[in-house]
């Protein structure tokens, strides 16, 4: 499947969505930074921009990419409303081609899943790389299927958060993982339907020596 594929697909399922006037954040996200100080952080998938509107309203200056252009200028344009343009570079970026240039302090990769082809496993480990000393890579996955997600394959597998790791092959004497669980919440989905789901969360952090 093209690049073009990719991009016409996720346009559509953003230009399907109505622009939500203020984008939550994942709660995933929350629970992790909320105790951090601010820094350099990079979002993969931004998607609605939640996470990189929070991540800018507390000092942080984030570059947020996605393939979809239609999900990148709405962020732009949420960013530039709220005072936040300066903070928040949001622009289309196919992680198929090539990785953001840049040394960050966080780099979040929330529910970073796409039916075209994608080697998550070089993208996650570049995400790993690009990684100041101290810095953290936050991977959360689905762990089961909403109701309202756009793909409802019965057979879907959902990869656990220790074999994301493994598949990631990074050296232990310079990444350690400081997490890998798969908690359960409540999550509300589209006209405020609610559903009990499972993320599979990844933190991973790198040295300081």
């Amino acid at each position: 499947m093209s690049a073009t594929d990719a991009v016409t697909f996720w346009d559509g399922v953003y230009a399907a969505r109505p622009a939500p006037d203020a984008p939550r954040p994942n709660v995933r996200l929350v629970e992790t930074v909320t105790a951090l100080p601010p820094g350099d952080a990079l979002d993969l998938g931004c998607g609605g921009g939640g996470d990189a509107l929070w991540l800018a309203r507390r000092g942080w200056r984030v570059r947020a990419v996605d393939v979809s252009g239609v999900a990148a200028e709405r962020l732009a344009a949420h960013a530039r409303a709220h005072g936040l343009g300066d903070l928040v570079d949001a622009v289309r970026h196919d992680l198929r081609a090539s990785f953001p240039e840049g040394r960050f302090d966080l780099v979040c990769a929330h529910y970073l899943h796409t039916p075209y082809d994608l080697d998550r496993a070089s993208v996650l480990r570049a995400a790993a790389h690009a990684l100041r000393p101290g810095g953290r890579l936050l991977v959360v996955d689905h762990g089961s299927t909403a109701p309202w997600s756009w793909d409802q394959d019965p057979d879907a597998r959902y990869p656990s958060p220790q074999e994301v790791a493994a598949d990631l092959a990074l050296d232990p004497a310079t990444w350690r993982v400081e997490r890998a669980e798969a908690p359960r919440r409540t999550a509300t989905g589209p006209g405020g339907r609610t559903a009990e789901v499972v993320d599979h969360v990844l933190l991973v952090r790198r040295r300081t020596h």
